[in-house]
């Protein structure tokens, strides 16, 4: 199936690593152009130099109020447009609702809420009918997660605002998606099995709870992402696509 990615071009942040790096592979190797984002120069050097031809990179901070504007004038110089973004930062600090402080309230609503807002708004005053906007969100979206409070209470606003955006953008040909991993084995999720004391029982109990009986891979949610992002899905939007094997109790 030809998802019609060729020379497309888009903007993937928080693409260093995890699923927003998963999501640039998949799009590279369908022959589109990535511009990848991180915070540190020198991961976004080694991201750029390990996915090769069609990569670009550029390193900012989504907290800032400058990225937006940065980001989309180096697509452009870059590659010389921009058909999408993808919005993906990395997961706010784990803790129960008594453990979170203010500071960490703060920091994650920059990043992981108020920074995907402005990125989202930048890019619907530049893209034309059939450009694309998609936030990587999180599967408390529809059932918080224990141990994951300011997840909880921030990824579902955003899959609401991102909704209101679809309705906003639909008459001019702009799409809004969103996708909401659960299990997928990346560093995040080892790292939070890992706060159990006992990462490998962590894992087997969540495992027994997917009806695939496994953890997804970073590459089936980049490849999903990919579809999700190209022309193929051309009429899909306002929607919010689980990736977590069936984990969801919910239709």
């Amino acid at each position: 199936m030809d998802l019609g990615l060729k020379d497309r071009v888009y903007v993937v942040t928080g693409a260093t690593r995890g699923l927003g790096r998963a999501t640039a592979e998949a799009l590279l190797a369908e022959g589109a152009r990535v511009l990848v984002t991180g915070r540190g120069e020198e991961a976004v050097a080694a991201a750029v130099a390990e996915l090769g031809e069609g990569a670009a990179g550029l390193a900012a901070d989504n907290d800032d109020p400058e990225t937006p504007a940065r980001l989309i004038a180096e697509a452009r110089a870059r590659f010389g447009g921009l058909d999408g973004v993808l919005v993906s930062v990395g997961g706010p600090p784990p803790g129960f609702a008594a453990d979170n402080t203010d500071e960490q309230w703060t920091a994650a609503f920059g990043t992981v809420f108020l920074g995907a807002v402005r990125l989202a708004r930048a890019a619907a005053e530049t893209l034309g009918e059939g450009g694309v906007i998609g936030f990587v969100l999180s599967g408390s979206v529809h059932e918080p997660i224990a141990g994951l409070s300011i997840s909880n209470g921030l990824r579902p606003g955003l899959a609401g605002f991102a909704k209101s955006l679809s309705d906003d953008l639909g008459p001019r040909g702009i799409r809004v998606v969103g996708l909401l991993p659960s299990r997928i084995d990346t560093d995040r999720v080892r790292q939070l099995d890992a706060l159990s004391g006992d990462a490998e029982a962590s894992r087997a109990a969540n495992e027994a709870r997917i009806p695939l009986r496994r953890y997804g891979t970073p590459e089936e949610f980049g490849r999903t992402a990919a579809f999700l992002l190209s022309p193929a899905a051309s009429y899909l939007t306002g929607v919010m696509l689980p990736v977590d094997g069936g984990a969801r109790h919910g239709f």
